[in-house]
This record gives C-alpha cells, sequence and structure tokens, in this order.
C-alpha cells in the first residue's frame, strides 16, 4: 500500500477542486481526505493501491477546470491505517 500527502498551491478552492478529488479518489478506491487550507492552499492524504495512488497524484496535478496548479508539495507522510474509506472532504 501506498500513500501520498501533498500541499496543492494555486486557484484551488472555490472551484471544486476537493470535489474533484473526492471524485477520483473514490473512483480508484482509496482511502483518505482532502481539506481546504486556511492559507488558500488544499491538502491531499490517501493511500491505496500504488498504481491507483500515482493515478491520484497525476490528477491532483491537473486539477479540474477552472483550478489552476501553481505548486504541488510533498509533505510529510500520514499512517495509512489512519485514514478514513471511503475518500471523503475534511472540515
Amino acid at each position: 500500500m501506498d500513500t501520498i500527502h501533498l500541499e496543492v498551491r494555486g486557484r484551488v478552492q472555490g472551484v471544486g477542486f476537493r470535489w474533484f478529488v473526492v471524485e477520483k479518489a473514490q473512483e480508484l478506491r482509496l482511502a483518505g481526505w482532502v481539506k481546504n487550507r486556511p492559507d488558500g492552499n488544499v491538502e491531499v492524504a490517501a493511500a491505496g493501491d500504488p498504481h491507483a495512488v500515482s493515478r491520484l497524484e497525476s490528477a491532483v496535478k491537473s486539477g479540474p477546470r477552472g483550478a489552476r496548479i501553481d505548486e504541488v508539495r510533498v509533505l510529510p507522510p500520514v499512517p495509512a491505517e489512519g485514514l478514513p474509506t471511503p475518500f471523503e472532504i475534511a472540515r
């Protein structure tokens, strides 16, 4: 099982970015969450099949139409066993 923990910077709030990530992650049967951060960025943590995690990371780097991804930073890993299933929006 692979995990990712990312911070996505750019125009990522108010453009359906979290719902885009949830839809992709659930399609890929991943555990985890996505949330808005107070600084205007979005944070994503996911775990699952290595190929599926890689596909989610690629989708996050592209984003939905209307988003602008300026940077995707890798954050320290989170424990896979603590991530919710199904993938959700965290508040």
